[in-house]
């Protein structure tokens, strides 16, 4: 079991893809394949947390008067 502080939201999409990749294969033992599944449930929720941050960060252009952007505002309901 790995620790997932501080790992970008990419690596952990690659680390995802390889434990799907070798249960899928079907060549691992019973013991390995549960310790690959609880891994691969750790990193969906990484990635899933990452992605949250990311949409919170996201914002919405406000236009002045005269059409150019005059600021940013939070983007509501996310």
């Amino acid at each position: 079991m790995s620790d997932l502080t501080g790992m970008s939201f990419e690596e952990a999409m690659k680390k995802l893809e390889a434990v799907v990749r070798d249960l899928e294969s079907g060549n691992v033992e019973l013991e390995k394949s549960i310790a690959l599944y609880e891994e691969g449930a750790r990193l969906k929720a990484h990635c899933e947390k990452k992605l949250k941050e990311a949409e919170e960060k996201v914002a919405k252009i406000t236009l002045g008067p005269d059409g150019a952007p005059a600021g940013t505002v939070p983007v509501e309901g996310l």
